[in-house]
């Protein structure tokens, strides 16, 4: 199982992930097996507080698996080449 939270560096910059809907739920909804479903983990992300600081993480990170910030990582992708 693969935990969502892998930040290292300044304490402040974790508060954000322990303040996440997805902290209080099933991790396993939002690194879905591979053709699964990611309706439950963007439906979380959905009315969570901290979701552009858990995008804008992933977004920094190149992180490649899983749900954050509501976008999976072909979703993710698509941003990134928007921005350029």
């Amino acid at each position: 199982m693969r935990e969502l939270y892998l930040l290292e560096g300044e304490p402040e910059d974790a508060g954000w992930q322990e303040r996440g809907l997805c902290a209080q739920t099933d991790p396993e909804a939002f690194f879905p097996e591979k053709g699964g479903s990611t309706r439950e983990a963007k439906k979380v992300c959905l009315t969570c507080d901290v979701r552009r600081d858990c995008l804008e993480y992933a977004l920094e990170n190149d992180e490649r698996f899983g749900i954050w910030g509501g976008l999976s990582e072909r979703e993710r992708r698509k941003l990134k080449k928007q921005a350029v």
